[in-house]
């Protein structure tokens, strides 16, 4: 039995199998997760887990390069978006329209979905290389 870091075993194969430049989507409970993406689906309950508690445990084992978030995020959740971008200091972020987002999305290798319950609270994050 696995001791530290992530337990859910499906976050956790992915994080160890992405490469360079792949992408991996966490989203809100509400977000249109595309057929045939890979779903690993965190929601407990309203609110738990939430993005930046999701993504604070996936920083630990996970080099991130970029990270992509809606534009549409800065009226709705803004501190949220700055929390996750110092989860990451290295990193580059872009802001993107919804719709680009959503088609961005789709090509991810997995789709994380949690349950954030606030509107916009999605990120892409792009893996980088770890040297």
């Amino acid at each position: 039995m696995k001791k530290t870091g992530i337990l859910n075993s499906e976050l956790s194969s992915v994080i160890a199998a992405v490469g360079h430049t792949d992408l991996i989507v966490v989203c809100d409970s509400g977000y249109p997760i595309p057929k045939g993406t890979l779903r690993i689906d965190l929601a407990l309950r309203r609110g738990s887990p939430g993005i930046v508690e999701t993504v604070a445990e996936m920083a630990r084992e996970l080099e991130v390069e970029k990270i992509t978030f809606a534009l549409e995020s800065g009226q709705h959740c803004a501190g949220l978006i700055r929390e996750v971008q110092a989860l990451f200091p290295g990193a580059g972020h872009e802001g993107i329209g919804h719709d680009a987002f959503k088609a961005l999305a789709a090509r991810a290798v997995a789709i994380v979905r949690t349950g954030e319950c606030i509107p916009y609270a999605n990120v892409i994050l792009h893996a980088g290389v770890a040297f």
